[in-house]
């Protein structure tokens, strides 16, 4: 059914197949793989009278198998409690998290993390009168191109797709106000962001002129996109999508017998009523309590009910349906009806085992390969232009050659118990000497929300020390 759906959206031949297949997964993610179905699912009949098969019926009722799975995994990548921490010099650490919360790079993950899912997404990194900001980009017309000698590094990412004439007039440009179809560019690389003139489609002789006002020369010496493939098995541009199109084909299973499932319990509620001639009748027949239908001794009048047999049949289908899917997208299959009681983080994480191990697949591509090479072009462009926050308080200039790591929380929130033999397990850790009291910390910090380590361990140093002056203060008065 799936592939029935695609051929209801019309491909363009002028552009690269991955962009037909990106906006086809894009809305299966947003819920509009039904928008160019013509009817809605309770026309059973076209105006000529003619049958309308279901393939060309809107489902009235939409699960959205995929969008959960998706919400779910994102969620255990970069929500509130899950985003990681940066590990850093104290200086380097402070500077990079004020700019983590003033630029919501945490609600920005977010965004990029959910639209990769279809495959890839771009992260676009700007500094705007001495401010950074970010912007996560759909790919479907985004094109990269990598080094030769270094495959891990983009040379550019060029943007093309077509627009109406009307649209770019209403943006300033010199061209008619009208339905011509122009091609729109735009190219990024190491030096700047190059914009060009729109040219008509149908000009096969047209050169791109560079739009020079809109040009902008960064000189940051490198390319301010980062691209993230979603997840392994994919290609050299786009990764393997989070749903893949069995668990698509399943969902839209779904969404039919659903509908079906409903259209079944409003016959019920307002069945066909059979009558058998002959029968008399003073005009037009209304169905209710207060009037009757009168039948000759051969007449008849039967109302055509159906039991719940059936609708109960599709229900367990659709349950079966709904493990397949989740299984085959790693979904989250756990039953929350059936947990009678409060779980420890590690129930929590082997229950959601599958669900996990999704989520730290991500972590390799969001995480690992977005957002810390997202951090380090914070460091280098601060080596080039003056960075400023909000307030406009200088951030200050790095050494490029700095390095971060991410610090990952736990997946679930641990609870008294768990807190209590993590606690125990670090004093026996301490006491032998096998860490020390500073690494400890780091241990713990996501739990207790402790953003600067350094300072928390010299602030409990400190009231150590004052705890036990305190009691060889007592000692000596009882003596």
């Amino acid at each position: 059914m799936f592939k029935t759906l695609q051929t209801t959206f019309p491909k363009d031949k002028d552009l690269p197949e991955r962009t037909y297949r990106l906006s086809i997964l894009t809305r299966v993610l947003r819920g509009e793989i039904y928008d160019n179905l013509p009817y809605a699912f309770h026309d059973e009949k076209s105006p000529a009278g003619e049958y309308i098969p279901l393939r060309e019926r809107r489902p009235s009722v939409r699960y959205g198998l995929c969008k959960l799975v998706v919400d779910d995994s994102v969620s255990l990548l970069f929500s509130e409690g899950h985003f990681p921490d940066v590990d850093a010099d104290e200086k380097v650490r402070e500077a990079l998290q004020r700019l983590i919360k003033e630029t919501k790079l945490n609600e920005l993950m977010v965004d990029a993390a959910t639209r990769g899912s279809v495959g890839s997404v771009a992260i676009l990194f700007r500094v705007l009168d001495g401010r950074v900001f970010f912007d996560a980009m759909d790919t479907a017309y985004l094109t990269p191109t990598w080094k030769d000698k270094a495959p891990d590094t983009l040379e550019s990412v060029t943007e093309q797709y077509k627009v109406k004439g009307s649209t770019l007039k209403a943006l300033g440009y010199a061209v008619d106000n009208d339905n011509t179809e122009y091609w729109f560019r735009r190219v990024w690389d190491e030096n700047s962001e190059t914009w060009f003139l729109p040219w008509k489609v149908n000009d096969e002789q047209a050169v791109p002129a560079i739009d020079t006002p809109r040009t902008v020369n960064h000189a940051l010496g490198f390319v301010p996109v980062v691209w993230v493939k979603n997840l392994p098995g994919g290609d050299a541009i786009d990764g393997a999508c989070t749903f893949p199109n069995e668990a698509v084909d399943t969902s839209i299973e779904i969404d039919y017998q659903l509908s079906q499932a409903g259209r079944g319990l409003k016959y019920s509620a307002d069945p066909t009523l059979l009558i058998k001639e002959p029968a008399f009748s003073d005009g037009t027949m209304v169905r209710s309590a207060s009037n009757a239908i009168k039948v000759s001794a051969e007449g008849d009048a039967k109302l055509l009910e159906i039991n719940g047999t059936a609708i109960e049949a599709v229900m367990e289908y659709v349950t079966k349906l709904r493990e397949l899917a989740l299984e085959t997208m790693h979904g989250n299959r756990a039953n929350a009806d059936k947990i009678s009681a409060a779980q420890s983080g590690r129930a929590m994480e082997l229950m959601n085992q599958s669900l996990v191990w999704l989520a730290d697949k991500l972590r390799i591509s969001y995480g690992e390969g977005a957002l810390r090479q997202l951090l380090m072009m914070v460091i280098k462009a601060s080596d080039k232009l003056p960075l400023t926050y909000k307030d406009g308080t200088k951030v200050g200039k790095f050494e490029s050659s700095t390095q971060i790591a991410l610090r990952w929380p736990a997946w679930y929130q641990p609870t008294a118990s768990d807190k209590q033999q993590t606690a125990t397990t670090l004093r026996i850790l301490i006491d032998a000497g096998v860490i020390s009291r500073q690494t400890a910390l780091k241990v713990i910090a996501a739990d207790y929300d402790i953003e600067d380590v350094e300072a928390e361990a010299a602030l409990a140093a400190a009231e150590l020390v004052a705890r036990e002056a305190d009691a060889q203060k007592k000692i000596n008065i009882q003596e």
